[in-house]
């Protein structure tokens, strides 16, 4: 490996003529520039000047030498205008809940990627009280998540319709007392909705099976394992949705909000306007499906 900074100064020493002149054109003495060059002459086991008197001459070595280091130094001096003209990636930090992830907004997001190349996505799945206090503390840009209603502006809002959900194909332990439950990990917004709404009914119930994830609960409900309390998008065929005649206390909707951090960068801006464009195309057909 040549150090790039002694063959530039064999170069300065070859076109100034001189030690001296060299120096200055580096901004460096002439015993710098001197030491540099025996330097560059130990590294290379072999001399690169003839010194006769005030002017110095290549050896044989050194004009070797002499087309590969201005070669190299041109190259240095390329990749580093190249690197300069490129400006480093945008990072925009996302968090979305897991259950949004696995539905069309993952496509969504991924558009947006490939639309703005400069821009690096980082997206983490997670509850939503997980999301909040994430944004609070600076470890996102922008976060998807669920809340009660009406708690505060936001980028965007929109509401979620929840169903209480069972099996196609096993029947719900219909009367089972206590009522088997099939719920996220606690901090869910939906647990702790099921739980409320089950005491103020006067219910019992008792936790069936818990799951950190959609694609977990979503399997238990198919498998007859209990009911579960869910958002009507994540009903799967495997599902039936539970109606007057299950006695399963009616639930309020819920809300999605999509919130931007107030020093968030322009471009996760962007991607919450991409992000909104399409909830609310979504709550559109909703309703419409549901007229």
């Amino acid at each position: 490996m040549f150090d790039l900074d002694l063959l530039r100064s064999f170069v300065s020493v070859v076109d100034a003529g001189g030690f001296t002149r060299a120096g200055e054109r580096v901004n460096r003495t002439q015993s710098t520039v001197s030491q540099q060059i025996r330097r560059l002459e130990e590294t290379l086991g072999q001399p690169l000047f003839r010194r006769e008197r005030r002017r110095v001459q290549l050896t044989d070595a050194g004009e070797t030498l002499l087309g590969y280091a201005r070669r190299l130094l041109d190259i240095a001096a390329e990749a580093r205008e190249a690197l300069g003209r490129e400006s480093r990636p945008t990072v925009v930090r996302l968090g979305i809940p897991e259950d949004f992830a696995v539905t069309a907004l993952t496509d969504v997001i991924a558009e947006f990627a490939r639309e703005q190349p400069s821009v690096r996505l980082e997206v983490r799945c997670d509850l939503s009280v997980a999301l909040r206090e994430g944004l609070a503390h600076g470890r996102y840009d922008a976060v998807l998540a669920k809340r009660e209603p009406g708690q505060g502006p936001a980028f965007g809002a929109w509401p979620e319709t929840l169903v209480w959900v069972a099996s196609r194909h096993h029947d719900l332990a219909g009367g089972d007392d206590p009522l088997p439950l099939i719920t996220f990990l606690p901090g869910c917004i939906y647990r702790a909705r099921a739980i409320r709404a089950l005491e103020a009914a006067g219910r019992r119930w008792r936790i069936a099976y818990e799951s950190p994830n959609l694609s977990g609960v979503q399997a238990a409900i198919a498998g007859g394992l209990g009911v579960a309390l869910m958002e009507r998008a994540t009903v799967a065929a495997h599902h039936r949705i539970l109606d007057d005649g299950d006695r399963m206390p009616e639930i309020p909707p819920t809300e999605i909000a999509l919130d931007l951090r107030p020093d968030a960068p322009e471009a996760a801006e962007a991607l919450c306007r991409h992000m909104a464009f399409f909830c609310n195309q979504k709550m559109s057909k909703n309703k419409s499906s549901n007229r």
